[in-house]
């Protein structure tokens, strides 16, 4: 008998177990038998699909798949040049579905909206301002009027909404600086890296509290406390104070 005919002969033994049959004999194992227990039944059929993935492999076990690690967000020359600015002001979220959709997500990472939006904040193009209802927006500076970025008042299911746009000229100005806004973002995650991924302490509970009924951004947040926006986010949840909420700009 080969190796191959042997994992096939136990395989139906362990396939019988699964299904409450004495491999031995062929008879229904009793209910009371401990073979019969539905936590070993799990078990057998568990058995059972590795040796089926065995066999169908010619008795070697397959090998695991490894999921490839997406490279950082970047542009070829080729790709630059596929770059088209619209005559139509643009938000930044079509901005940054225009550039993704210039490259192979299957490989790269996306560019947010978020990350764009940063690096504006830094360079003092946008500012957050608080509004009536007690949320913030991120809204052009004088500075940010002067490229081309400007607000816009819609209406949609809900009213009327403010939004910001990018002209044409400050769509270029994004898409001449996408490799400063990258850059901008991994030297924002360094920077984030000393307590990431540490435990929360009391202090910074407290803090992080303090901040949120203050209604400072998720970003703001994060970058005092030296965490990721997600850790942020999901600390609030586990202290319940976004809980069933949506909060719209701000997280």
């Amino acid at each position: 008998m080969t190796e191959l005919e042997k994992i096939e002969y136990a395989k139906s033994f362990i396939d019988k177990l699964a299904n409450g049959i004495n491999p031995l004999d062929d008879s229904p194992i009793p209910d009371n038998d401990i073979a019969n227990n539905v936590r070993l039944s799990r078990c057998f059929f568990y058995v059972s699909d590795i040796l089926r993935q065995v066999i169908e492999n010619g008795g070697v076990q397959p090998a695991k798949v490894t999921k490839q690690r997406k490279n950082e967000f970047a542009l070829s020359d080729g790709e630059r040049e596929r770059i088209q600015v619209s005559e139509m002001p643009l938000t930044v979220s079509e901005i940054s579905n225009h550039l993704n959709n210039l490259v192979d997500l299957e490989t790269t990472k996306k560019i947010s909206a978020a990350t764009i939006n940063n690096w504006l904040l830094n360079l003092q193009l946008l500012e957050v301002v608080s509004q009536p209802n007690g949320k913030t927006r991120k809204l052009p500076t004088e500075q940010g009027n002067e490229i081309g970025i400007f607000t816009e008042e819609r209406t949609g299911q809900y009213g009327a909404y403010i939004t910001v746009l990018f002209s044409s000229s400050a769509q270029q100005f994004i898409y001449d600086n996408i490799d400063a806004i990258v850059d901008s973002k991994r030297e924002k995650e360094d920077a984030l890296s000393e307590f990431h991924g540490r435990p929360w302490t009391e202090a910074h509970d407290e803090c992080l509290i303090d901040l949120f009924k203050k209604n400072v951004p998720v970003s703001e947040i994060a970058s005092t406390l030296k965490r990721t926006d997600g850790g942020i986010r999901a600390r609030l949840k586990r202290l319940g104070l976004i809980e069933n909420r949506s909060d719209g700009n701000k997280f």
